[in-house]
């Protein structure tokens, strides 16, 4: 199965940046002004540490984003997502050179969190160090791994994140199963259970919306039939179809990240992304306003 977790990751991060402070760090309310909003800042991540397209290098998602205090200043998070099964053996080391990178070019001062969505439940570094006949650094930042999580403490959890959280480990879940069938049936359940905390909980309408997108979406079955029943089952839970399907969500996500670029660039790239997802071609014709036989030749 192929995943576009990091779309999905960079789309969630933005759609609820709010409660992803609030849920790593119990004090963020007290210290931050969320009155003023967040801003991303890709083309600032960009110039320091531009991402690696290599087929085979390991699936990252990095977000720098610029907060405010309550007293005024402007501070910036940095956020690292080392996507499941992919861990890269010099994040550490990566995770100082976008700080140190960030710092000399921009001044800012800076909190980076590392996030570890893969099933392996080895504790990874929250630091850097080097030493050296005297002269010694040590760059520590916040780690969380997803797969150590307590299910119980997640569902107790009244900030929205926790969900998100519950839905990355999800994922996770039947990879002993051998049978893809009874595997898609635990998913099933598990999937159901958290769309029904969705509704039920007090949370804002559009927030339930695009968390209901990264549910259906990041974790995946392998059988059509099962997809059928959760679609169905999710239906009658809403009583209506009120999600955004995935063709809109990358489509809403290229023109948000892609202003700088002409329509026909933005149309290109989306077209890509749908088609790898497998997309029909004339949905994706759809949506893009691109014609079938260029999209064919993508």
């Amino acid at each position: 199965m192929r995943r576009k977790d990091d779309v999905l990751w960079k789309g969630i991060l933005e759609d609820v940046f709010d409660d992803f402070l609030r849920f790593l760090n119990p004090d963020a309310e007290s210290l931050l002004d969320f009155g003023k909003g967040f801003e991303f800042l890709d083309k600032e991540l960009q110039q320091v540490l531009p991402p690696e397209n290599e087929e085979f290098s390991p699936k990252v998602v990095d977000k720098l984003v610029k907060v405010f205090t309550k007293t005024g200043e402007e501070k910036w998070v940095l956020v690292h997502v080392e996507i499941q099964g992919q861990y890269h053996h010099d994040f550490a080391s990566r995770m100082f050179r976008y700080y140190y990178r960030l710092i000399d070019k921009y001044g800012k001062p800076i909190t980076a969190y590392a996030i570890f969505t893969e099933a392996n439940l080895k504790a990874r570094p929250d630091c850097f160090e080097l030493d050296f006949m005297g002269t010694s650094l040590k760059y520590t930042f916040n780690t969380y791994k997803i797969a150590s999580q307590s299910d119980e403490e997640l569902l107790a959890s009244e900030n929205p994140f926790a969900l998100v959280v519950l839905t990355a480990k999800t994922a996770l879940s039947g990879s002993g199963i051998k049978s893809s069938l009874e595997r898609d049936e635990l998913l099933l359940n598990l999937k159901l259970e958290l769309a029904k905390q969705l509704l039920i909980r007090q949370i804002p309408k559009e927030k339930v919306r695009v968390m209901m997108n990264f549910l259906k979406y990041y974790t995946r079955f392998e059988n059509p039939e099962i997809n059928s029943k959760f679609e169905l089952a999710v239906e009658v839970l809403t009583e209506r179809s009120n999600t955004m399907g995935i063709e809109e969500l990358l489509l809403d996500r290229a023109t948000k990240q892609g202003e700088q670029k002409g329509s026909h660039d933005k149309a290109v790239a989306i077209a890509k992304e749908m088609k790898k997802d497998g997309v029909a071609i004339e949905q994706i014709a759809k949506f893009t306003k691109l014609s079938v036989e260029e999209i064919e030749k993508l």
